[in-house]
């Protein structure tokens, strides 16, 4: 008597035959892109933010401050422009704390505590995509001031 032998099928589904994405590499390409979303909006608010400075700032004439009680201590124009100059290197530090995420991504040490080296939750991760301090560490440095 001959053992029965069963045979495998010739060709595979194209969706077996692929590598299927482990969670983690999911987790990273959905970081990814919300970093990446991210990033392209505080670009764009850094840059409408510094174009209205500037044409505040043209918009003034030299001497063009008023002390009045309407206006406060100074122009309304200058507070704007300041306010706008502030938001605009705010969006622009936004963005760099974004590069060096994805810098990290890239290197492989996304995720990972820059003070004590352990991972960060995903549940933070996801809430501050650049986070780069994990709970511990980043309320730790707070209430040692």
């Amino acid at each position: 008597m001959t053992p029965k032998t069963t045979k495998a099928p010739k060709e595979e589904s194209a969706a077996s035959a692929a590598p299927k994405a482990s969670p983690a590499d999911k987790f990273l390409a959905e970081q990814r892109a919300e970093l990446v979303a991210e990033r392209a909006s505080y670009v764009e608010a850094a840059e409408s933010l510094q174009q209205e400075a500037e044409m505040l700032a043209e918009d003034m004439e030299p001497g063009d401050i008023q002390f009045d009680e309407e206006s406060g201590e100074g122009d309304t124009l200058n507070v704007e422009r300041e306010r706008d100059l502030a938001l605009s290197a705010q969006a622009r530090a936004a963005v760099d704390e974004i590069d060096r995420a994805l810098a990290k991504m890239d290197a492989g040490t996304y995720g990972i505590c820059e003070r004590c080296g352990k991972d960060i939750p995903k549940a933070r991760l996801k809430a501050l995509p650049y986070a780069s301090l994990c709970v511990a560490c980043k309320s730790g440095g707070l209430s040692r001031r």
